[in-house]
């Protein structure tokens, strides 16, 4: 994964409260594309009506926000189903961070797992956030947002900044933690079971 250092953006503000996966990427998708096709049907049907046309005025397709990689959101962003492709259709929509009221939880590993910044704050300052018009900056090693000359702190667990700022996917977090556990492993099977390794073990 690319790692996650620091990000300077506008943000896309959608506050709606409890919005869930099925809203971020429809499942009547989820069979039909490749992963990296995904971001076309971020927020499918608040954007595009039932006969194909953009629905107008929403938020996602406004070129005040084009381009913008954080995302601003209200309370329980991604709960309902487990599935993840709703944060690849995030990621694909170009978002790499979303601050919101709170999360559902298996969204939220999903978005460390994928490289995307999860950060919580109070409803009061994501609001606040939502009517600035400069960009945001965040600092994941100062663990800040940037805000129209304020600073604001956001919490985050060490092990999960440490895995956002490497880039770490879950391979990579387990050759770090297990890897040489793993060698000395695979060490005493090859003497052990060399035919698993093949003719030349």
């Amino acid at each position: 994964m690319t790692p996650f250092c620091r990000l300077r953006s506008h943000a896309l503000p959608f506050l709606e409260d409890r919005v869930d996966t099925d809203v971020i990427f429809p499942a009547r998708f989820l069979l039909l594309m490749q992963r990296g096709d995904m971001g076309r049907y971020f927020f499918h049907d608040r954007r595009i009506d039932p006969d194909g046309g953009a629905i107008d005025g929403n938020p996602f397709d406004d070129p005040r926000h084009a381009g913008a990689q954080i995302m601003l959101a209200g309370a329980d962003f991604g709960s309902g189903s487990s599935r993840e492709q709703a944060v690849w259709a995030l990621t694909g929509f170009g978002i790499r961070c979303v601050i919101a009221e709170s999360f559902g939880e298996i969204f939220a590993a999903n978005c460390l797992r994928n490289g995307v910044l999860a950060i919580v704050q109070p409803r009061a300052v994501v609001e606040r956030l939502a009517i600035l018009e400069s960009p945001l900056e965040i600092d994941l090693e100062a663990q800040t947002i940037g805000a129209d000359g304020e600073s604001i702190p956001f919490d985050i667990a060490p092990s999960h900044r440490e895995r956002l700022l490497k880039g770490w996917d879950d391979i990579d977090l387990i050759m770090e933690h297990e890897g040489a556990r793993i060698a000395v492993f695979e060490a005493q099977q090859r003497q052990v079971q060399p035919w698993l390794y093949g003719a030349d073990a």
